[in-house]
């Protein structure tokens, strides 16, 4: 079973190292890229206040957050959630450091030691969409995810957004996926039919004279244009070919 954690974080500003603090988790999980609908949602108590410029990006106030859990109280139950699952983030180094953070606060090891990898999917658009913007907004334009909801950042949409994404992203792996419910045990994997193509008889349909002779007069308006270049006509060794 494959089973894969679509994470998002908001928080109330951009530097962890200097107190800023997580004040809302999205996750969505995947198994065999399937939505399972079973995803974990929290909003924190952050014990500090949002800057101004994150507020306007997720418009959670603070007062909203006043009486929210702080994220030691729930952070077993976060661990045990992600635990042993690959993460699709996002940017992750920001999230991951978010909550390395938090971790680290609560005494707990690195994010590294509760789960199986990352996937960094600003990385793999990159690749993907060189040159391109990346953010998840035009992502979703760009593989015709339909955000329209989304007016401001908010951590489970933006986490069921990516995964849409992802799976659009990654769309061509399917065909190399065989699901543990979807074939028996000894079936599993990729299966081709086989056919007997010893008596198959080929027809083979040649050039007539006239083809053929388009074809070297092709041939010799480029070997003129290269100046007597061109590889079909010269030897392995340097040498004219003859004709």
């Amino acid at each position: 079973m494959s089973r894969q954690i679509v994470l998002d974080t908001e928080t109330t500003g951009l530097s962890a190292e200097t107190g800023d603090r997580i004040i809302e988790l999205g996750c969505v999980e995947l198994v065999n890229r399937k939505l399972t609908g079973r995803n974990l949602h929290i909003y924190f108590n952050p014990e500090r206040d949002s800057h101004e410029d994150a507020l306007r990006v997720h418009g959670i106030s603070n007062e909203f957050l006043k009486d929210k859990p702080k994220f030691p109280e729930l952070v077993d139950e976060i661990l045990e959630y992600l635990q042993g699952a690959e993460l699709i983030i996002h940017n992750a180094p920001f999230d991951i450091g978010f909550l390395n953070k938090e971790l680290q606060m609560c005494g707990h090891k690195p994010l590294k030691a509760h789960i199986e990898g990352v996937i960094d999917t600003l990385v793999m658009a990159k690749e993907l969409f060189p040159g391109k913007r990346n953010s998840l907004d035009a992502l979703c334009d760009r593989l015709e995810v339909d955000n329209s909801g989304r007016t401001l950042h908010g951590a489970l949409l933006d986490a069921e957004l990516l995964a849409d994404v992802y799976i659009n992203m990654t769309r061509g792996q399917e065909a190399l996926l065989i699901a543990d419910d979807e074939a028996p045990k000894q079936q599993q994997g990729v299966r081709v039919a086989a056919f007997d193509l010893s008596s198959l008889q080929l027809q083979v349909i040649r050039a007539s004279d006239d083809e053929i002779a388009a074809h070297e007069d092709v041939l010799n308006q480029i070997d003129k244009s290269s100046g007597g270049k061109t590889i079909w006509r010269v030897s392995p060794v340097g040498e004219k070919a003859v004709s």
